[in-house]
Order: structure tokens, then sequence, then C-alpha cells
């Protein structure tokens, strides 16, 4: 299985244009979530972990945010350990996302 990969906003932004096939999981805390979030996002957390992985398409493609693009990396690793096949960590993360848009 292969590793995840790192993916930019102006990359993220193509996709989201390209394709609306895409899941984007949020792992910031709730708070933060609810105060902003990309669009379409789903706030992935360790109450929630389980339930969403059952239930996800493993094979569309999976963006994992986090605050600066750090914690989403060991995120998006585990994920693609459970089986998801293409799978990104949004470098700069949710703050970089904001500051672009």
């Amino acid at each position: 299985m292969s590793a995840f990969k790192h993916l930019s906003i102006n990359q993220l932004i193509q996709m989201q244009a390209s394709s609306t096939d895409i899941q984007i999981v949020d792992i910031r805390d709730s708070a933060s979530f609810e105060a902003g979030h990309i669009a379409n996002a789903t706030n992935l957390t360790n109450e929630n972990l389980a339930a969403y992985i059952g239930n996800a398409d493993m094979d569309k493609p999976l963006i994992v945010v986090c605050y600066h693009g750090i914690s989403s990396q060991n995120a998006a690793q585990y994920l693609n350990e459970q089986g998801f096949d293409e799978v990104y960590s949004l470098d700069g993360g949710f703050q970089a996302w904001r500051e672009a848009n």
C-alpha cells in the first residue's frame, strides 16, 4: 500500500473544480470546525472515526485537513493504512486555506 500524498491549496482548488467526487475530513476540534471549515468537509474525531471508516467510499480521494498541515500527515497515513486508496494531507492546513480564500 502506498503512503499518503501532500496536496497544496491550489491543487485542492483544482480538484474541487474538476470533481465533486472527493472527501474532505477536518481533524480539528469541534469548536474550531464550527467556527469555519472547507465546504463539504466532515469533522472527523476519535468519537466518529470508526463509523466514518465503516461508511466511507475507500475508492474516492480523501483529503485530510488540520490547523497547519502537521497533524493531518499522521492522520492521512493512518487512513491510508485503513484501506483508503488515495489519501492527501493538505499542506498548510485550514490556516492556509483561509488565507487563500
